[in-house]
């Protein structure tokens, strides 16, 4: 059984779609895996999917105008420095996070807690600007985290073949 399961993990996700195709009968996903067990099996990095503006480098421009903001928000400091330093953080995080929802719903790889963790901020983030007291601000974020968390979950499972994580 643990033999089975470390075979299992190799594969990638679309390589466990070709498999379930190959077991119902089409020749040609089945000749696909064998291909590429037979080129060692593991997912490589450009397996990555792609974004839907792919030739257009916007995920990387926002991480070099988050640095660009960043740096500029020491030079400058005071007021002004850390309005600039707060923009970084934001850019920079947006970017990271377009990468995580692309991945996870790709059933590339899981990233739960990071993406219930965004929607519990937001939740969170909310309630505080309302001026709630903290207890209505905590309680409806850790309700939000955790039903986004069940729900991210299984929306993994189903897009990568039915594994809990990679």
């Amino acid at each position: 059984m643990g033999r089975r399961s470390r075979k299992r993990s190799a594969l990638t996700a679309e390589e466990r779609r070709e498999a379930i195709a190959a077991r119902e009968g089409d020749d040609a996903p089945r000749q696909a895996v064998a291909r590429r067990r037979a080129s060692g099996g593991r997912a490589r990095r450009d397996a990555v999917p792609p974004a839907p503006w792919h030739p257009f480098p916007l995920v990387e421009l926002c991480v070099l105008i988050a640095l660009g903001l960043g740096i500029g928000g020491f030079v400058v400091g005071g007021n002004r420095g850390g309005i600039m330093l707060a923009g970084a953080a934001a850019v920079g995080s947006l970017a990271g996070l377009e990468i995580s929802i692309r991945e996870h719903f790709a059933g590339y790889r899981s990233h739960t807690a990071v993406l219930a963790g965004a929607a519990a901020v937001v939740v969170a983030g909310a309630f505080f600007f309302a001026r709630a007291p903290w207890v209505l601000v905590v309680a409806p974020a850790v309700a939000v985290f955790g039903v986004t968390f069940w729900r991210l979950r299984h929306a993994y499972k189903r897009r990568s073949g039915a594994l809990g994580a990679r």
